[in-house]
């Protein structure tokens, strides 16, 4: 077939696998430099790929993948055949995703052979055996696609008047422009057994605030906002007035700057996680329950992040709960967290406003 001129990207539905397709969206750009890409995404992500270099549009997405709701379906019908696009990549493994590109009559449609879809597909790929980084797994379906894989980089651009915005909202809150901002995301959309222990962030932010002279802020979507009133409520009015609590009152642009803002970033494995890496911004990732062979944070070129686990029998058990004492969390110390939050600090010193 001839090179397409407009391309669809179905992008993942969640914030930490949308930042992990990234580094493929990037590959498709390369392979196909005349093209338009443009992404489909829902709207919980849609904010992250107008911040992706390599994308020229998106479109937002309204169906959720449930099958009676038809309005929404419909709609997303009209907005992808209205686009016009020659192919539809789909990042997402779902029978659902591959239903809609399908209905909206775009002829080339291009995805891994998952879910029962294949019939739906023109071009179907085995998916591959065995264990593998999310990143990779999107780029081993590029890359079987004809798509010569790049760097497994993400690369998230925060505009001027974005890093405007945040630092205006931060000083309003309290900062005082000086002092170090670290970043902290209490919360995990998966399930309590990723959340680092709430006395554990007590600990840190107390230490950052009366040891470091930092200004810390939680961030994190609307669902984070009681476990980050609950933390806080347990730090003392002295600390407390170093702490800003922005959980739910930004949008992806403004979380992305209230990142690149920071000197540092601690954080549970999650979108804000994998968000902080395509920044830039120091990192320092905490690993539960889960597999961090395959979800650590890819970080930018000149990056870094460093992923801390606690060797226990139990994991990674990928539950959503612990049924047992949480030990994998318990034995990530603050001490710890503070020792590699000092490291990156002073290694990595970036200015600010």
């Amino acid at each position: 077939m001839p090179d397409p001129q407009r391309i669809l990207v179905v992008a993942p539905n969640w914030l930490g696998d949308a930042v992990m397709a990234l580094p493929a969206i990037a590959d498709i750009r390369r392979a196909f430099r005349t093209a338009r890409v443009i992404v489909g995404a829902r709207r919980s992500v849609a904010g992250l790929f107008t911040l992706a270099p390599p994308v020229d549009g998106v479109v937002t997405l309204g169906w959720d993948g449930r099958w009676w709701a038809r309005g929404s379906f419909a709609g997303d019908v009209v907005l992808l055949r209205e686009l016009g696009a020659d192919v539809a990549i789909l990042l997402p493994n779902s029978f659902a995703a591959a239903w809609l590109v399908r209905r909206a009559d775009i002829p080339d449609r291009w995805g891994y052979a998952a879910d029962w879809r294949r019939p739906l597909l023109t071009r179907a790929v085995a998916r591959p055996r065995g264990g593998r980084h999310q990143g990779a797994y999107y780029q081993y379906l590029t890359r079987a696609l004809g798509v010569e894989s790049g760097p497994l980089e993400p690369v998230v651009a925060v505009p001027e008047r974005a890093m405007a915005a945040a630092c205006a909202l931060l000083r309003d809150r309290g900062w005082d422009g000086a002092s170090p901002l670290v970043v902290c995301a209490p919360g995990a959309a998966y399930g309590t057994a990723k959340q680092w222990i709430p006395s554990s962030v007590v600990q840190l932010v107390t230490d950052l605030v009366r040891m470091r002279q930092a200004t810390c802020v939680f961030v994190g979507t609307a669902a984070d906002a009681p476990t980050a009133r609950s933390i806080a409520s347990g730090l003392d009015r002295e600390v407390a007035a170093h702490l800003i609590d922005v959980t739910g009152d930004t949008t992806l642009e403004g979380l992305a700057a209230v990142l690149a803002l920071a000197r540092a970033c601690v954080s549970n494995d999650s979108g804000a996680m994998h968000m902080a890496a395509a920044v830039g911004t120091p990192l320092v990732a905490l690993f539960g329950p889960t597999r961090e062979r395959e979800t650590a944070p890819l970080t930018r070129a000149g990056g870094h992040a460093d992923v801390l686990t606690h060797p226990v029998w139990c994991r990674p058990c990928m539950l959503r709960t612990c049924p047992i004492d949480h030990r994998c969390m318990t034995g990530i110390t603050p001490q710890r967290v503070l020792a590699c939050v000092d490291r990156l600090m002073a290694s990595q010193p970036r200015a600010r406003p």
